[in-house]
Order: structure tokens, then C-alpha cells, then sequence
């Protein structure tokens, strides 16, 4: 199994914890937030918006919240201001980190990040210490509902994805950046569930870490996401057994 399979299966299950606490809800309006106030509150000409509404909805949020969100964005309601930024660094056992955040105080943040890191026995790099080794991917996630796995396929690779992995309860679908968006919407006119979509950092290469290394990865990842102004957390780490 793959460092990114491994990695998103610990991630669906913290996620379904996250989303419990509301803790997902918090991230899924900053990003709605965002969405909006870049390109304008009609998800029907703002791609982006569209796909966190489509998210958004996935994880039971009330129609309420998202049109808050939107409304604030553009200015009929009083709302707050965010940045966007991506921090780089190292954990344990020289594993590769990328923390995207959204806040509205990047001085805090950094500082958040930083102690995370050095924390947990990492280290924050320079901006491009680490991305280089990553590459923008398009990341669909299909419930199974009792659906073959030579059916899905079949429908995936027709749609122009690029790989499908089987997962305990799930299909996960990579795209390339330029076909995410048609993909998605091909698996939607096929009546398939999306859990989840997102454009994601992928490891160009992954890098084993095990035991005691591996115990420290998860916990530094896990406390970057656990910070409310991270969006998201990529490594390069295949977490063994």
C-alpha cells in the first residue's frame, strides 16, 4: 500500500472524529470563505466555491452555515479576512511535510507551526525545501455502496482519471490537475457518491518510516491538523506496519 493511501486511510479516520467534534465544519467554511471572496458567490461560475459546497454538503453541513460563509465572503455580512499559506519542514526520520493554512493572523500561525514542529521532533525548512518533492494531484474519493471494483474502474479510466486504489469502504481516484474537474463531474452523472474531493499534494516518491519515526509522523501531522487555521497536511511518509 502506498505512503498516500496509508496516510489518507488514518485521515478518514480522524475525519470522521474531526467531523463529529465540528472541527471540519471550521475548516470547510474558511475554505468556502476563500472561495468566495476570490471568485464572486455563484458556484455556478466559480469552480472552487463548487467544490467546497459539493464537500460541504458530503459532510452533512447545514445549508445555513455555507450561505453565511458566502455572505460574508462577498460583503453582505460582516465576516473575517483570510490569507492563505503554505508552510515547509521535516519531521521525524527526515519525512517531508507540507501545511497548507488559512488564517487572519499569520504571525500567530507561524508561530503555532513552528512549535508543532519542534515539538514533536521536526523542523520548519524554507519555502521550496520540501515542495519539490510534491506534485498537484486531483484526489476523488467513491463510496463503494456494493459497487464492483472492474465496474468503477471502467467508468474512472473512461472519464480520464489516471489510478484508482481500493480501500476498506471506499474508491480513491487520482486525476491530474487539468482533468480533476471533469472527472468529478463525470462520477457524478454516473450516479457514484463522492466522500470527498480535493486537489492534493502527492509524493513524487514516498519514504518508509516505521516504528518509534513512524509514531512521531503521525503525531506531528495529527497536531498540525488539529490547529485550527491548517487547511491540510501532505507527507511523503509510508507509515509501515
Amino acid at each position: 500500500m502506498s505512503g498516500h493511501s496509508k496516510w489518507a486511510t488514518i485521515k478518514r479516520k480522524k475525519g470522521a472524529a474531526d467531523a463529529k467534534r465540528g472541527k471540519i465544519f471550521t475548516k470547510l467554511i474558511k475554505e468556502i470563505t476563500i472561495a468566495a471572496r476570490q471568485g464572486g458567490g455563484d458556484p455556478a461560475g466559480n469552480p472552487r466555491l463548487r467544490l467546497a459546497i459539493d464537500n460541504a454538503k458530503a459532510a452533512n453541513m447545514p445549508a445555513d452555515n455555507v450561505d453565511r460563509a458566502i455572505k460574508k465572503a462577498t460583503g453582505e455580512l460582516e465576516g473575517v479576512s483570510y490569507v492563505e499559506l503554505m508552510y515547509e519542514g521535516y519531521g521525524p526520520g527526515g519525512v517531508a511535510i507540507l501545511v497548507e493554512v488559512a488564517t487572519d493572523n499569520k504571525n500567530r500561525t507561524v508561530a503555532e507551526v513552528r512549535h508543532i514542529f519542534s515539538k514533536m521532533g521536526g523542523s520548519m525548512g524554507e519555502s521550496g525545501s520540501v515542495a519539490w518533492m510534491f506534485e498537484r494531484k486531483g484526489i476523488i474519493s467513491i463510496k463503494r455502496d456494493g459497487k464492483s471494483e472492474d465496474e468503477v474502474m471502467e467508468i474512472v479510466l473512461d472519464a480520464g482519471a489516471d489510478d484508482m486504489q481500493t480501500e476498506e469502504d471506499i474508491f480513491e481516484v487520482t486525476t491530474s490537475l487539468e482533468s480533476f474537474e471533469t472527472v468529478r463531474k463525470t462520477l457524478v452523472d454516473k450516479s457514484l457518491e463522492i466522500e470527498n474531493a480535493s486537489l492534493e499534494w502527492i509524493a513524487k516518491n514516498t519514504l518508509a518510516v516505521g516504528g518509534e519515526d513512524a509514531e512521531k509522523v503521525v503525531k506531528i501531522i495529527e497536531s498540525l491538523e488539529d490547529n485550527d487555521d491548517v487547511q491540510n497536511v501532505f507527507s511523503n511518509a509510508d507509515i509501515q506496519e
